[in-house]
């Protein structure tokens, strides 16, 4: 626990920022090069304690990964030849290494063990382990494979047609990855589109995968080339100072190499709605994973309903959206968001808690909340519940209350942005 005070004095924003590498890109790009044969290079990888613990677990399977700086070199002896790790695979706080994995290791040749911290052990993995023992896995843990420690035999798995119950793309990525180890076509149908980095990053790694109207497919048997990842600034980090620079006084900053994957753009089109004086300029490059410019200034806002299939294009962002609509003229609706109580945390819940201390008009709902504004907002001490994301909303609370907040553990934070209170000195 690290507790921290933060006492702002309603800064102007003013200022350049390059956004920290994508989490779930960063995931992705150790797990698709520890597939892969031959060497993958990454660019711009995320050095949160997240994407470090994907990187531990790979090592211990065997894998050589080099880390210099935000450049890591990933160099797999082969799915095959990897090795049965003496140690449990420890994931930390990140459900995206431990669902992801469970699909890879489904299918492996190897025996495992893997377990996270007390948050992981929370959160359900039913969901993940449902369709992949329908594909033949063989994965037992707490309360029948429901929480972690989870232990995964990896054995020969069959293709299966699988109709989504909930938009996952965490679900929907283990079945996929799994598929590429089993035997005939694997189908995965979604009501609602959750984020493509993995269809996306498979095709990159040379993959074929057909996508049409919400319809994944992919033949199993599919061997990935090892290539060249650059990583785009993540998204849901950048929200946190789109926020900022919208609510603050006299603010004008901009944010660099922002990644704008349209299955996860929903938080600048929520802007856009509401008003936001912003601009975003696309950047002209070939990569993967489309990137832009991001500009953004004080702004006067029109409260919003954010529903539907925008949910999932911005699940991760619902806590600064709700601080953003208490500065917003009128009243915000957020509904249809029932997965933010399986996250790091409830957080309907905490996202509720935290800012009714501040001073908001907030209340919750059973799928999400309702925000009434403008409302001027006063110091308190917040709990972070161990989320970074509700620690990063406290903070960035900060820099438009009278009086100091302080956050019972700001540590958590590290998770996706280890550098987060340098860009704020860096701005204000």
């Amino acid at each position: 626990m690290s507790e921290k005070v933060l006492q702002y004095n309603k800064p102007s924003l003013q200022g350049i920022l390059t956004i920290p590498g994508d989490k779930s890109v960063s995931h992705r790009s150790v797990m698709f090069g520890a597939i892969a044969t031959g060497a993958t290079t990454v660019e711009g990888f995320l050095l949160g304690e997240d994407c470090l613990s994907t990187i531990d677990c790979f090592q211990k399977l065997g894998v050589h990964i080099e880390v210099e700086g935000t450049n890591v070199t990933i160099q797999s002896p082969g799915i095959e030849n990897w090795q049965e790790p003496t140690e449990v695979l420890y994931t930390g706080n990140s459900g995206t290494t431990t669902r992801l994995m469970l699909g890879i290791l489904a299918g492996s040749p190897v025996h495992s063990v893997m377990t996270g911290d007390a948050s992981i052990g929370k959160r359900p993995m039913r969901r993940v382990i449902d369709p992949l023992r329908q594909m033949g896995a063989q994965i037992t843990g707490r309360a029948k494979g429901q929480y972690t420690p989870l232990a995964i035999q990896g054995t020969k798995l069959q293709a299966i047609d699988y109709q989504m119950p909930v938009a996952s793309a965490q679900v929907k990525s283990a079945i996929l990855l799994a598929g590429l180890r089993a035997e005939g076509t694997t189908i995965v149908r979604e009501t609602e589109v959750s984020r493509d980095h993995t269809e996306r990053m498979l095709r990159q790694f040379g993959a074929q995968v057909e996508v049409n109207n919400g319809v994944v497919s992919l033949e199993g048997g599919q061997i990935l080339q090892g290539t060249h990842v650059a990583v785009p600034g993540d998204i849901s980090s950048a929200a946190f100072f789109l926020v900022a620079g919208a609510i603050c006084e006299n603010s004008k900053i901009t944010l660099e190499n922002v990644g704008i994957n349209p299955t996860r753009d929903g938080i600048v089109e929520v802007l856009q709605k509401m008003g936001a004086a912003m601009t975003v300029t696309p950047n002209s490059d070939t990569q993967a994973e489309p990137t832009a410019t991001i500009q953004i200034e004080t702004s006067t806002l029109t409260a919003t309903t954010i529903e539907g299939d925008m949910i999932p294009r911005l699940i991760d962002e619902i806590p600064i959206i709700a601080l953003l609509a208490t500065q917003a003229h009128g009243r915000t609706i957020i509904k249809d968001a029932e997965e933010l109580k399986v996250k790091e945390t409830d957080r309907i819940t905490a996202v509720v808690n935290e800012l009714t201390k501040l001073g908001a008009n907030i209340e919750a709902t059973a799928d999400g909340m309702v925000i009434e504004g403008p409302t001027p907002l006063h110091g308190a001490s917040l709990q972070t519940y161990g989320d970074h994301r509700i620690g990063m909303m406290g903070a960035i609370a900060a820099l438009i209350t009278d009086g100091a907040v302080t956050l019972d553990d700001a540590g958590c934070i590290a998770v996706s942005y280890p550098s987060f209170f340098e860009h704020i000195e860096a701005v204000k």
